[in-house]
């Protein structure tokens, strides 16, 4: 019977050995992973998890029974350091283990700093893993300077938390506003207001020029000469797909390892999920870093094993945590030409605003922003997969009800 291999024991990984049983699969099924944690969620660490409000068994994807249960053999604490795609094996520590179907989880990793400007140096931490989190754990304590080196959403989702726990925090982002990569102005003004009325100081248009300190870290120099203290440092600078191993064994790669719309990689036998893998969507080629994305390419790639024929169609959709807001984005922005907003009333009691912002390429819906908006990301994200673009003035129409668009 086929025995499948999944490398990578992320949300990808884990979700395509479990859907395989689930649709009757018989044969053999190895999940391998480096870390020595059971398969756990992610997106908590950087919120509940670094604020103390839920425990690491609260992280677990499934019960450690549940392997057993399922017959998956899981390997933990395993390196794969090559994959044989000619002779169907992969190495794993001492272990040569052989394959029907290979599929590729390997999740990525963050971009750290570089050793020339203190990158290694004690109490400067990535923020990523299980392991990353505990270690800079005790670092929060009351009163203590953090910098965080990064604006996006990993790094003011820790920017939230460290200000929660009462810290000093700075955050610098070398791009000239915060959430420029990913987001309209309007949603950086938002987010930029928010952690300002939280004592979060925010510095734009600003870099890291180096880091002080013998062993450990004391200070930093930024690009415009000012010097900050500092307890210790988080960096969320983005991350990188992890492409070696399906590199050096011969796969086509390009921002990610290269898949087909059913999850094939150029190699026979070997598929890829998750944040390691790019594929078409909308001809063109893309990779998503989000569970759903991650969930959904794996669950299709297990159903394609089985012989199905499945082609994975995105429905891109994410969210962020920071303080009392919860933000969920629907769709993807690139392209926009024009911002629409929707709410921005004022604040009641310890409620923030509720505010939307819909992304137009013409007269074409691409994305929306909502804050504290569930409603408006509903309807948003079911008229961005049905292909329906509202009247932009409909929908900034607040005597307009939503769902009368969809």
């Amino acid at each position: 019977m086929t025995h499948v291999v999944i490398i990578g024991t992320g949300q990808a990984g884990c979700s395509a050995a479990f859907k395989l049983r689930s649709l009757g699969h018989k044969g053999a099924i190895t999940l391998i992973g480096e870390e020595t944690f059971p398969p756990y969620q992610r997106p908590p660490l950087s919120k509940g998890y670094l604020l103390g409000e839920i425990g690491s068994d609260r992280l677990l994807l499934k019960s450690e029974a549940s392997y057993a249960a399922n017959d998956i053999r899981l390997m933990l604490g395993a390196l794969v350091t090559s994959i044989d795609a000619e002779t169907q094996t992969v190495s794993a520590q001492d272990e040569t283990i052989s394959y029907d179907e290979l599929i590729l989880t390997t999740g990525s990793s963050p971009i750290r700093l570089p050793a020339s400007i203190g990158g290694t140096l004690d109490g400067v931490y990535a923020i990523r893993a299980l392991a990353d989190i505990d270690a800079m754990g005790p670092e929060f304590v009351k009163g203590s300077k953090v910098l965080i080196v990064g604006g996006g959403y990993i790094g003011l989702e820790a920017a939230a938390v460290s200000a929660k726990k009462g810290l000093n925090v700075t955050v610098v982002e070398m791009a000239e506003r915060i959430l420029q990569r990913v987001a309209a102005p309007e949603t950086s003004d938002y987010f930029r207001h928010l952690h300002q009325s939280h004592g979060v100081t925010i510095r734009e248009g600003v870099g890291l020029e180096r880091l002080l300190g013998e062993t450990r870290v004391s200070g930093a120099v930024l690009s415009n000469g000012d010097t900050l203290d500092v307890d210790f440092v988080l960096v969320g600078i983005g991350i990188r797909p992890n492409t070696l191993l399906a590199e050096k064994a011969g796969a086509k790669f390009q921002n990610g390892i290269e898949t087909d719309a059913f999850g094939r990689t150029s190699l026979p036998h070997i598929w890829a999920a998750g944040d390691c893998a790019s594929f078409p969507f909308n001809r063109r080629r893309i990779r998503l870093e989000s569970v759903p994305n991650a969930i959904g390419q794996a669950e299709a790639i297990a159903a394609n094993i089985l012989g199905s024929q499945i082609e994975y169609v995105a429905k891109p959709w994410f969210w962020s945590d920071q303080f009392d807001v919860k933000l969920q984005i629907a769709g993807l922005n690139t392209g926009f030409d024009r911002v629409i907003t929707r709410g921005g009333g004022g604040s009641d009691g310890d409620i923030p605003v509720t505010v939307s912002h819909w992304y137009y390429s013409g007269d074409k819906l691409l994305a929306v922003d909502a804050m504290n908006a569930p409603r408006e990301f509903m309807v948003g994200r079911r008229l961005i997969e049905n292909g329906k673009s509202p009247d932009p003035a409909a929908v900034s129409n607040l005597d307009i009800d939503l769902k009368s668009l969809i």
